[in-house]
């Protein structure tokens, strides 16, 4: 509570401290530096039917929501804003909510850099909220179970089982960089605690020189990872889903492939040049997709083949079929409440 951190909430609220200490024994999500400097602070409240929201105007309807009750992120580059509406989301989704909400003053350059992080995911001006402190602003975001394939980002984590779905290889030695939710139980979480953006990012981009590039906003991606340690019939996994939302074609010089890709890959601009030198006749592209859900177990390849999902690995962006991903949902035991219309 004396970290200069709360600064900034005990100028705002009148009677934080008091409030703060309420609160010692309930669950917060914090982010610190090496030196223990606070980078982030989210602390969530559910609330049911019978709330009362008297204070906000126009009043709320009876509905079970989330409130984000104190949430703050120090303008850093590492993308803490977005791992931490994941967390925001993950507990939306298993509480069963109707909405998200929060109030949030406009004093400060940093809180409404949060409110325009809030509208990139969704959420809508609602209302106003008076009280001993003054005049908040109230951000709602609907929670019902629905996918915007054209926007996946205001919809999210669903996504639409009417899209197409595609399969695609990532190396082991890039994988848990770029999905570090997806680490497989052979690596150490020790090896992925350095705050890098392109681990906390929801929003990721996947660098390829695949023969199919028809992607479209909504398509579900399946990530496979390719074979380490072992034949692929075994050590070959399916990890994670992801949801596009760009595909960046026809990218005519190194600076626009680097700036279309900067802190959501897994490349430093050295390895980025070298990628992108390559093969000048086949300039790589860049697909932007949304991390949307690790697969609890991971299928490997003999098992992918036995249940017909697919008939080899995959070298591309490769199409599955309906009753393939509906079967892949299945034998990996994935939260199928996130695949909807």
């Amino acid at each position: 509570m004396g970290d200069p951190f709360f600064e900034s909430f005990k100028a705002d609220y009148v009677g934080f401290g008091d409030w703060f200490n309420r609160k010692a024994d309930e669950i917060a999500y914090v982010c610190k530096a090496d030196d223990g400097e606070i980078l982030a602070f989210l602390y969530l409240k559910l609330e049911r039917e019978s709330e009362s929201y008297h204070d906000i105007q126009p009043p709320f309807g009876s509905k079970c929501r989330v409130k984000i009750g104190t949430f703050k992120v120090s303008l850093n580059g590492y993308k803490l804003g977005e791992r931490f509406l994941k967390i925001i989301f993950d507990n939306a989704l298993q509480w069963r909510v109707d909405e998200i909400y929060t109030t949030i003053f406009r004093r400060r350059t940093d809180q409404e850099r949060l409110i325009s992080l809030l509208e990139d995911w969704g959420f809508k001006w609602a209302g106003t909220k008076r009280s001993a402190s003054g005049e908040e602003d109230v951000y709602v975001r609907g929670f019902a179970a629905y996918a915007d394939r054209n926007a996946p980002s205001i919809t999210y984590p669903f996504v639409s089982r009417a899209a197409r779905k595609y399969m695609v290889p990532i190396y082991p030695e890039y994988h848990t960089e770029l999905l570090p939710d997806s680490i497989l139980r052979t690596e150490s979480p020790l090896d992925y605690v350095e705050h890098k953006p392109n681990r906390n990012a929801i929003r990721k981009a996947y660098i390829s020189r695949s023969i199919r590039k028809d992607m479209r906003p909504g398509d579900i991606i399946v990530f496979y990872r390719t074979a380490s340690n072992g034949p692929a019939h075994y050590t070959a996994v399916a990890t994670t889903i992801g949801v596009v939302e760009s595909v960046v074609l026809g990218i005519r010089s190194f600076d626009d492939f680097k700036s279309t890709c900067q802190k959501r890959t897994v490349f430093n601009d050295e390895e980025l040049r070298k990628f992108w030198d390559y093969k000048p006749s086949m300039r790589p592209f860049v697909v932007n997709f949304l991390y949307v859900h690790s697969l609890p177990k991971r299928p490997n390849l003999s098992t992918l083949k036995a249940n017909a999902i697919i008939t080899d690995a995959p070298r591309g962006f490769e199409i599955i079929d309906e009753d393939a991903f509906a079967k892949l949902l299945s034998i990996s035991n994935a939260d199928d409440r996130i695949i909807v219309n």
